[in-house]
């Protein structure tokens, strides 16, 4: 079922295509441009075109969903959840709480002050998959951070149902968080929306969120692209790796990489096993529990893309974690931490028998926003800082000029830059004729 290596006897190209992730050979980017290049020459009608087409939702009155839809929404859920909806919200802040740019100053040369401050950005778009499972803890993930951060405008965008707009749970949660721009419009259609600012929704600043392999083409381009909205890290299908040495509980090895296959056909796991026997056992408990799975159709077409590694020894087990560089990453070995310890690319870690990575997508606190495709060697995770940025401000007096105006001139001279030398001379020497 998954397509076995041995780690220790493959080659460096082996194992680069071993790690290669389904969505590579995609489409997505040429789609994804081509949507952006009709939004950009056709603005709102390039936008209900493709939302007729794709998600036969469309409706004339626009794609914002009404204040009194989410009222009607959060009215009807079940006392249940919403309890399970507030006490992951709250989790979720404790944590994120922490989290934060501070202002600072300091005196870099005798009366000059130097300085930071923190401001969020003013508008962000928050993309929360909703399509063939509504991801309320998404919503969650994203919208909190947001408000810790303080931005003043917080725009949901969340793929609507075939022709039902968006799923009720969504926008009940959306309510219960104080959330109050809803949309319903998703897929890179809804990006380019959002992030040109067409077709009745506001022009993100930046867009944050996973999705499918053509939101995150369309969230890469618009970044790249001139007035597009910057993008919060390359988030696309889901992936786990689990560490599992001969120790571990196969059924628990395998409901955690089903419990990331189920989540899209383009999703993949890895199996990093310390023995064939013990990949033979997971792979049975897998056969077993796929049985009793509603979405196991998806999880298997995820499973063709998956890879069982077997290692020798820890540092081999190391060194394939660290060269996949997973969006998450289980480790179900007999010292957990100390196996952490060694892992530099991983966008979050769960360690143990006891701590599946479902906890870490709904209620136990860190972000479950991640980096994916190996994008982990250079991000991290969704964090109050990303809806923030910095601006630095400098104030020189006539006294800071007599120690830095010779380095600043000596340095601008340097560089054959005159008008930055006379910058600082013209005024050092008004000084001195004072």
């Amino acid at each position: 079922m998954l397509t076995r290596i041995e780690w220790n006897t493959s080659d460096a190209q082996t194992r680069q295509h071993l790690f290669e992730r389904p969505s590579l050979g995609s489409d997505a980017v040429a789609v994804a441009q081509e949507i952006l290049d009709a939004v950009r020459a056709r603005g709102d009608a390039a936008v209900h075109d493709y939302a007729l087409s794709l998600d036969d939702w469309a409706p004339d009155a626009g794609f914002r969903v009404p204040d009194s839809a989410l009222v009607e929404a959060e009215q009807a859920l079940a006392d249940e959840d919403r309890d399970a909806i507030l006490a992951a919200a709250q989790a979720v802040r404790a944590f994120h709480a922490e989290q934060g740019y501070r202002d600072y100053e300091v005196q870099t040369w005798p009366g000059a002050r130097a300085s930071r401050r923190a401001t969020p950005i003013d508008v962000a778009g928050l993309y929360v998959p909703a399509g063939t499972a509504p991801l309320v803890s998404t919503l969650i993930m994203l919208t909190i951070p947001a408000q810790l951060a303080g931005v003043p405008r917080i725009a949901v965008i969340a793929p609507p149902r075939k022709g039902q707009g968006v799923e009720p749970t969504v926008l009940a949660a959306a309510k219960l968080l104080g959330v109050e721009e809803v949309y319903a419009i998703g897929g890179a259609h809804g990006v380019a929306a959002l992030g040109l600012g067409v077709a009745g929704l506001p022009k993100a600043d930046k867009i944050f969120g996973p999705g499918n392999a053509y939101v995150a083409a369309a969230k890469a381009l618009l970044s790249q692209s001139p007035n597009g909205a910057a993008a919060d890290l390359p988030a696309g299908p889901s992936e786990v790796m689990v560490v599992a040495d001969d120790a571990a509980d196969p059924e628990l090895v395998a409901i955690d990489l089903l419990s990331q296959a189920e989540h899209d056909r383009m999703a993949q796991v890895v199996l990093v096993a310390y023995s064939e026997n013990f990949a033979a056992q997971v792979e049975a408990q897998i056969d077993v529990l796929l049985t009793q799975l509603p979405r196991a159709d998806t999880a298997r077409a995820a499973l063709a893309n998956s890879r069982a590694v077997i290692v020798a020894s820890e540092d081999e087990a190391v060194e394939a974690a660290n060269a996949y560089a997973s969006e998450h990453l289980i480790v179900q070995t007999r010292n957990p931490r100390a196996f952490s310890d060694r892992i530099r690319h991983a966008g979050s870690i769960f360690l143990g028998p006891w701590t599946p990575e479902a906890a870490g997508d709904y209620a136990a606190g860190p972000n479950h926003a991640l980096p994916t495709a190996g994008a982990a060697r250079a991000y991290g995770g969704v964090t109050v800082e990303m809806f923030q940025k910095t601006t630095t401000l400098l104030e020189l007096s006539e006294e800071s000029l007599e120690s830095i105006a010779p380095v600043v001139e000596r340095l601008a001279a340097l560089e054959g830059l005159d008008a930055h030398r006379l910058a600082m001379a013209l005024r050092r020497n008004r000084k001195t004729d004072q």
